[in-house]
């Protein structure tokens, strides 16, 4: 019966010679060590891959170097596990890269694992008993403390039984990696197999990738197709998040990938340079860092030289956790709370690691107010993602967001964030606008206060004015307009304003005029109500009433705002009872001969052309009909 494939992978760590790649082909029957080099040295340099069956399951194994030299193909490799088997020599015990090994798993975030005590048949059963004395002390207050230490010779076989069980027990007590995330996968290693093309390597940390997924490659932004899939070395339809997974993408040139590229899909990920994160120190005596640090950056499978920007403090003591901005010389591919690891170039050690919180523009002014609020706020938020969504609508530049720039931000596919804007909707968190547009509750709540506060300023500079004009309002805002519109629905929605004749006001206001106001409006009035479709000028008008022009643009004014008088082109006003004729007109002539040319226009409503083919173009413009040449046609007709 074949084994069930789950996505768990497990890794192997320790110091080298201690028997690591001897035990996954002890474990597996794989021979890990790949490279002619590494068989004739009889040490591992890269990683090697390996299926493993647990009772029924079948998990990946990644082995790892244990020297010195190749810590970094060590945490490339460590990245990606879910569980360690922690690799010590019962001959030699505890070794330096034990200790670097161990450092680096508890940065990386690993929670489950067990200690193979290997090599039992070099050593005495008294010196056994030591080691494991030595390394139960050696696990205190580490995250492998109270985890099984199991003998186990590479040569005999002797304590397989046990070692396996322990295995189990393991593989049982860990869930698989969730699949819900956007696919990507750091490479491990690209190469060419004849007849199929270009294939990658490695494990994806997060989605899901199947056979036909569009695909890119970053940096370099390559798109392509997935051929094939492999999951530990057999043909499948999908790889998941957390299983050793090869993927074949024909057209592309294997010497175009290399490791620390990030395969994943269009839309979601663009290498950065800047990035925020929380850095924990090692409690090492020589693992302080200081603001300006020049450090090679692990994250993913990339390694590349940076240097670290102390937010909190101008110099991070041994044991010291704080908020960090990074600069990496080159761009890297990577996502809100990925884990890293910081080593000094020279001597190479390991400082410490932590969590990416996201990416930045540029660096961030660390004087600023309130910065470690936001930070604290900001790294709390990125744990979650139904938080971290709503964190990004409450922080969106312009006051709102698309829901791409909410997926982009936060890393989500789109169907997991409509669950989420959906759940944060019902909770009152989350306003819709509409066409894709989203805001926070709280920041739709305050500029709608704040358009409100517009209104009821022009209000009192103005109470004769019937209300603002839409085009007005949306100026004096600032705001972009989708998000205007969203707004201003809401508000109309809550009952807070209304609108008529094109005029925005609060619910409840009245143009008030004095009674000089209002015999002056109604002289106005009266002249383009007697002239309704050879309207006069504003000169024109002053001079027939004998009224000073700033008095005549007063009325004017006042009449447009009430939507007494409407501007169909500059300086050009019909009154409300022209238009309505005029459109009454078209509609009438179009229904009967199925169209209007515009010469005939004036002759309906007895004007000339000078007043006709403005208010033609402005029903144009209004929608009531649509032009094709010198002919009107109803639109929508």
């Amino acid at each position: 019966m074949e084994a069930q494939q789950i996505n768990i992978t497990l890794g192997t760590a320790g110091h080298i010679d201690h028997g690591k790649t001897a035990l996954v082909k002890l474990l597996t029957g794989c021979e890990t060590d790949r490279l002619k080099e590494e068989k004739e040295r009889g040490m591992s340099i890269e990683l090697g891959f390996a299926p493993c069956s647990i009772a029924g399951k079948e998990v990946g194994i990644v082995d790892v170097p244990g020297h010195e030299h190749f810590i970094k193909t060590m945490v490339a490799g460590a990245t990606g596990i879910d569980g360690v088997i922690l690799v010590v020599a019962a001959d030699d015990g505890i070794m330096p890269q034990t200790r670097e090994h161990l450092d680096i798993l508890t940065l990386l975030g690993i929670k489950h694992g067990v200690v193979a005590l290997t090599k039992i048949d070099r050593a005495a059963a008294e010196h056994i008993e030591l080691v494991k004395a030595d390394l139960q002390k050696f696990l205190r207050g580490t995250f492998l403390e109270g985890a099984p230490v199991l003998p186990i010779s590479n040569i005999t076989g002797e304590g397989f039984d046990g070692f396996y069980a322990g295995l189990t027990n393991l593989i049982s007590s860990m869930s698989p990696k969730s699949v819900a995330g956007v696919f990507r996968l750091p490479v491990e290693r690209a190469f060419s197999v004849k007849g199929y093309g270009t294939v990658i390597s490695g494990i994806p940390v997060a989605g899901e990738v199947s056979v036909g997924d569009e695909v890119v490659l970053l940096p370099g932004n390559l798109s392509g197709r997935v051929n094939a899939v492999q999951v530990y070395g057999r043909d499948a339809r999908e790889a998941k998040a957390g299983q050793c997974a090869a993927v074949n993408i024909r057209h592309w040139d294997h010497r175009m990938v290399s490791r620390g590229n990030v395969l994943t899909v269009e839309g979601y990920f663009t290498p950065e340079q800047w990035y925020l994160c929380r850095l924990r120190v090692l409690p090492n005596d020589n693992a302080a860092t200081r603001n300006g640090a020049r450090v090679k950056f692990h994250t993913g499978t990339s390694e590349v030289p940076a240097t670290i920007y102390l937010l909190d403090a101008e110099a991070m003591r041994p044991g010291d956790e704080g908020f960090v901005q990074v600069r990496l010389d080159s761009p890297v591919t990577a996502g809100p709370m990925d884990a890293f690891i910081v080593r000094r170039l020279s001597p190479p050690a390991t400082i410490g690691g932590g969590t990416i919180i996201e990416a930045e523009p540029q660096k961030i002014k660390r004087n600023r107010p309130g910065l470690r609020e936001e930070l604290d706020r900001r790294a709390w938020a990125a744990a979650d993602e139904k938080s971290f969504v709503e964190y990004a609508l409450g922080t969106a530049h312009g006051y709102a967001a698309t829901a791409a720039d909410i997926a982009r931000r936060v890393k989500i596919p789109q169907a997991r964030l409509s669950q989420l804007l959906s759940a944060l909707a019902a909770e009152g968190k989350v306003r819709d606008f509409g066409q894709g547009l989203y805001a926070h509750g709280e920041v739709a709540a305050q500029e709608g206060r704040r358009l409100a506060g517009i209104l009821a300023a022009h209000h009192r500079t103005s109470p004769q004015a019937a209300g603002m004009e839409i085009e007005k309002l949306l100026d004096a805002s600032g705001l972009a307009k989708p998000v205007f519109e969203g707004l201003l629905s809401m508000l109309k929605a809550a009952g807070t304003v209304g609108e008529a004749r094109g005029l925005v006001s609060l619910m409840g206001h009245k143009a008030t005029l004095s009674e000089s106001e209002h015999k002056l409006v109604e002289r106005v009035e009266s002249l383009f109500r007697g002239k309704l479709f050879n309207p006069p000028s504003i000169e024109e008008a002053a001079s027939s009433l004998a009224l000073a022009r700033p008095d005549v643009e007063k009325a004017v004014r006042i009449l447009k705002e009430s939507g007494g008088l409407i501007e169909i082109a500059p300086e050009m006003f019909f009154h409300s009872d022209a238009i309505e004729r005029a459109k009454a007109a078209v509609v009438a002539h179009i229904e009967k001969e199925g169209k209007l040319e515009s010469v005939k226009f004036k002759y309906l409503i007895d004007t000339t052309r000078k007043y006709a083919i403005p208010l033609l173009d402005y029903f144009d413009k209004v929608g009531v009909t649509l032009r094709v040449g010198n002919t009107r046609y109803l639109k929508g007709r």
